[in-house]
Parts: structure tokens; C-alpha cells; sequence
């Protein structure tokens, strides 16, 4: 019974030993060495382009807020930079977490998923009028992208389309040409998948990286 009891402690310590720690640290080892920028997170000067950002919020001396940098689409909250009740808006703010008025100490977390507002709901329609209003006074006509979600609500891509219609915006803020900015996009564009599959796109955190070099 002794020997059993032995061989058993013996082997639940040697693959304890192996796939607790040596394969642990072996896959770290891997990922740091050939993926080290994204096992970390893909962090950036400005943040993670793996994920959206509130642009809207950004600093802009002697202009809105926002309108010196490439906005992305909203989060399915809705009009995030009309608004900073996610309760009242339809859906959580996946990108921050907001308190909620009159519960100062609660805050409302973010979820990554679409807010499931069909295309009759009477709040998505109220997020929508917002959205294209807060666009307008910045002088920008928008795209269909810039006034809804994305399926998960907090992608960090934009189409070529959807940057060129902020250039107005980020030109005056800015003082960059329009065709200055019209070459910036053109360099940030990522092809379609393996060539053919879905559609070209942008990174919204790259651009801005690549217009504060600029800059």
C-alpha cells in the first residue's frame, strides 16, 4: 500500500512539476520571444489598438473636444460624447465605466456586446439623431459608421470612407491641409484579409499615432 501511496505522490508532483510550471513558463518563454508586443497587450504610446477608444474626450486647445484626433465608431451605448449617462442611452459603455446619477459610488461596467436595439426601438433611434447632431457641430458629415455600433460595440477599426469624412474637422483643429491628411489615411490603410477577405479598414489608434508624429 506504501508503494502505491509513493508512486502516486511521486507522479501527481512530476506533472504538477511539468504542466504546472514548466509548461506554463515554456509557452510565456514562446510568447515573449516570436509574439512579445501582442502577448503585452499590443500597447501603444496612446493605448491597445486591439480595442476602441473614447476619442471624444480628447483635448483639443481653442477646439471641441475631439475634433484634433480621428474619432471610431460609437460604443452600444450610444451617443458617447453626447451623453455621459449609460443607463438612460440603452446598454452598458463597454470602452469605460460612468457612475450612474444619483449613485455616485456605483459605476455602470462595460460588456462586450451589441446593446440588441432593433431597428424599431425608439432608443436607438434617440442614439442615432444624437450621434449625427453631435457630428454636425463639429462639421462633419457622417458615414453610416459614425452614428452606430459594431457587432461587438467596441472595434477599433473604421473604414477609409469613415476617416476621410472627419478630415474637415481634425484640419481645422489641427492646421494640417485636408491633403495632407487624405495621404496620412491612405498610408494607414490595412488591405482585406488574405486579399479577399472582408473589406479595407483602419485602425483608429494608429492613425492618431501617425497623425501625432505627424503633428
Amino acid at each position: 500500500m506504501l508503494v502505491h501511496l509513493r508512486r502516486s505522490v511521486i507522479m501527481a508532483l512530476i506533472w504538477l512539476l511539468l504542466l504546472g510550471f514548466v509548461y506554463a513558463f515554456a509557452g510565456t518563454g514562446v510568447a515573449q520571444l516570436l509574439f512579445k508586443h501582442q502577448a503585452n497587450g499590443s500597447i501603444g504610446s496612446l493605448g491597445s489598438p486591439l480595442i476602441g477608444q473614447n476619442w471624444s474626450q480628447t483635448k483639443c486647445p481653442g477646439h471641441p473636444l475631439g475634433s484634433c484626433v480621428f474619432q471610431g465608431r460609437p460604443d452600444n451605448v450610444g451617443p458617447y460624447a453626447a451623453t455621459l449617462n449609460p443607463v438612460s442611452s440603452g446598454g452598458d459603455n463597454p470602452l469605460e465605466a460612468n457612475n450612474i446619477p444619483g449613485h455616485p459610488t456605483v459605476s455602470n461596467p462595460g460588456e462586450s456586446a451589441a446593446s440588441n436595439l432593433g431597428p424599431r426601438s425608439k432608443v436607438l433611434l434617440e442614439n442615432t439623431e444624437a450621434l449625427v447632431a453631435y457630428w454636425h457641430k463639429l462639421g462633419v458629415d457622417p458615414t453610416p459608421d459614425l452614428v452606430t455600433t459594431s457587432g461587438s460595440g467596441y472595434d477599433p477599426d473604421i473604414t477609409p470612407a469613415d476617416a476621410t469624412a472627419e478630415i474637415p474637422m481634425v484640419s481645422r483643429a489641427t492646421g494640417l491641409s485636408p491633403s495632407t491628411l487624405k495621404n496620412l489615411i491612405r498610408h494607414q490603410i490595412h488591405g482585406e484579409e488574405f486579399g479577399f477577405l472582408g473589406s479595407q479598414y483602419i485602425v483608429v489608434l494608429q492613425l492618431n499615432e501617425a497623425l501625432a508624429r505627424l503633428r
